[in-house]
């Protein structure tokens, strides 16, 4: 049997940090980590394994034989194994190979902490290290004011495995082509962020990333960690924010992960109606665990501090906050005071975003969250869960249901659409159109939309304008900004030949014309979250299917007006009424030409007449196109 130095990385106060819950920087301290003990150059490992009896490190360097380097288990009762083996480094292979007390099961797993993992369908960890020097110190000095949350939001959701392929060899863009490839085109597109779906290891394709094994890792599809920090930094570089997908709500069953590791219910909860997910067939961490909080907070953490993101979306927090999620009468046990609420993920989402914002206040936590559980994006000291912003589902499934009925009937359907507008304030909303509405049979945005080819595209363009005039920041799915015709396949590229074609390049130019809007007019961001930023003029008008309203900027001469026609009917010579006299001049119209559009519908600048309409004293004759929107400023050039 080789020897295994007795070393630790861990004081006494880390340990009882780790007992209490309290240690969000694990990541230092367990894992593989690269060290010389007594002038030898080595590798320290520690794993967390409380129902073990041994311990052995397993892997190329001692082809793969258990009881060959055992690791020594501490003495106060932590449940942590480590030791120092010497002559082993960068590049190594390796698993932990598990006896339990528990029956004298035996489990071989990879390590929880590792930051590198063999490429899929291999699953051994690999002990790395990298001295990446970052070039984005200017980005993170400044980064607050584009996180803000008056700062204009704008997302492009990307699931890096599709967004583009290499044809001729049929494989991924790599992290380094990405840095080019990806970067350039979310730059033309003028939007602010990039939000990527789970880069974090992951075994099954189909999966997209949200069935995690390797917590601690950029995955090695695309290639090494440093060549992931590389994609950040030339994101930054071009004042480009990064929002990394986020999975504490579920893990996989797989044999080299989380699951059952030393033999017991470890990191998932012994109890099957809170430990598992019946519709993903995968283990839920066990929420009221310290030393799983302290593991998941101290992942949060990681990705933030290690990798420079700038915020992060936590996936399925509806299924975290309630006992009942997807469960049966009798398949859940309410909570103590007789509830469906899970007070122990409660407690941990509060507990996660408390220590986001406490070592990075510059960044956003994002719930995706479908349900109307109050205080989602409230701060903890006000009674919230601290989210920084929060998906409006609601806003989502309304709009897509709305814009998918024939014009001819949505005349019966104007509180579909207005309705947002009675909740948009309870909460920091994101508008999203994700990856969720375009698969599984859903059809493609553009494929939603009722009517020939021009109706399609119109309708596309007026729903996207609707959407980056609403309260809220916003976030799109690749393909969705080309006019993408067939549903998202996460084993193809998108269709990226349509633009080729006149609608598909005209929706391209759209979105990077509204981006541009969004961004430059305070009015449609800074008071984004706020009654304040909004106010109707009229939404009333069911029979022609308008909608008129004023969002408005800290300053009163940044306002601007919105109207929006979702029938096929050009509106000419319609009224509306206006906060005050003055000259309207059109400053965005959807019918635009560059777009697609019929290029025939636009309003010269207006002047106010003292008329009274729509309960102000002042109004104006304007022209909306046919499934059209336009945006007024006043005294603009």
């Amino acid at each position: 049997m080789a020897d295994v130095t007795v070393y630790s990385l861990f004081t006494d106060f880390d340990i009882n940090l780790f007992k209490a819950g309290k240690h969000y920087k694990l990541y230092e301290k367990f894992g593989s980590h690269i060290t010389t003990v007594n002038g030898v150059e080595g590798t320290y490992f520690a794993v967390w394994a409380p129902s073990a009896k041994q311990v052995s490190v397993i892997g190329d360097f001692n082809f793969w034989k258990e009881g060959e380097h055992l690791l020594n288990v501490r003495w106060d009762q932590s449940g942590i194994w480590e030791g120092f083996i010497p002559n082993i480094g960068k590049g190594t292979t390796y698993k932990y190979k598990i006896q339990s007390h528990n029956n004298g099961i035996v489990t071989e797993k990879a390590d929880p902490y590792a930051r590198r993992y063999e490429h899929n369908p291999k699953t051994a960890s690999i002990v790395w290290e990298d001295d990446y020097k970052w070039k984005d110190a200017k980005w993170m000095k400044s980064r607050k004011k584009h996180n803000a949350l008056d700062a204009p939001y704008s997302v492009y959701e990307v699931h890096l495995g599709s967004w583009k392929k290499q044809i001729e060899e049929n494989r991924f863009l790599s992290y380094v082509e990405l840095a080019d490839d990806l970067v350039n085109y979310v730059k033309e597109m003028n939007f602010t962020h990039v939000e990527l779906m789970p880069v974090m290891e992951f075994p099954y394709d189909p999966s997209w990333g949200y069935q995690v094994t390797g917590y601690f890792a950029p995955t090695s599809r695309f290639g090494y960690p440093e060549e992931f920090k590389l994609l950040v930094d030339k994101l930054h570089e071009n004042n480009i924010g990064i929002i990394l997908d986020w999975v504490p709500s579920h893990f996989p069953e797989d044999a080299h992960g989380l699951g059952f590791f030393d033999g017991s219910c470890l990191y998932e909860h012994p109890d099957k109606r809170k430990g598992y997910h019946q519709d993903w067939k995968s283990l839920i961490f066990n929420y009221g665990r310290n030393e799983v909080k302290s593991f998941l907070i101290s992942n949060a953490l990681f990705w933030l501090d290690q990798f420079h993101a700038d915020g992060l979306r936590v996936d399925a927090v509806a299924s975290m906050l309630f006992l009942d999620y997807s469960r049966e009468e009798g398949e859940w046990e309410p909570n103590i005071y007789g509830g469906r609420e899970n007070l122990e993920a409660i407690a941990f989402m509060k507990e996660l975003n408390q220590a986001i914002y406490g070592s990075f206040p510059d960044v956003q936590s994002i719930a995706e969250e479908s349900t109307a559980f109050p205080g989602v994006s409230k701060p903890v000291f006000l009674g919230g869960l601290g989210f920084g912003m929060k998906w409006m589902m609601g806003w989502m499934h309304d709009t897509l249901q709305y814009f998918g009925k024939e014009p001819i009937y949505r005349k019966h359907h104007q509180n579909d659409i207005t309705f947002s507008m009675t909740y948009a304030f309870t909460e920091n909303f994101m508008l999203p159109l994700s990856h969720d509405e375009v698969v599984y049979g859903k059809k493609s945005i553009l494929n939603r939309m009722p009517g020939d080819e021009w109706q399609k595209f119109a309708n596309l363009r007026v729903l996207y304008g609707y959407m980056f005039t609403h309260p809220g920041t916003k976030l799109l799915f690749q393909g969705a900004e080309i006019g993408q015709s067939e549903e998202w396949n996460f084993q193809t590229s998108l269709d990226w030949h349509l633009l080729q074609y006149k609608p598909h390049k005209g929706i391209q130019e759209y979105i990077k014309a509204i981006n541009t809007l969004y961004k430059s007019e305070p009015a449609l961001h800074e008071k984004q979250f706020s009654h304040d930023g909004f106010e109707w003029i009229d939404y009333g008008d069911a029979e022609h299917s308008v909608l008129v309203y004023i969002r408005k900027g800290n300053k009163a001469k940044d306002n601007v007006i919105v109207a929006c026609n979702m029938t096929p009917v050009p509106l000419e010579n319609y009224r509306i009424g206006l906060p005050k006299k003055g000259t309207l001049t059109e400053i965005f119209n959807s019918d635009n030409a560059t777009f697609y559009g019929s290029g025939k519908f636009k309003n010269k600048p207006l002047t106010s007449q003292a008329k009274l309409w729509h309960a102000r004293k002042n109004s104006v004759e304007i022209t909306i196109p046919p499934l059209g929107m336009v945006v007024f400023k006043y005294g603009a050039n």
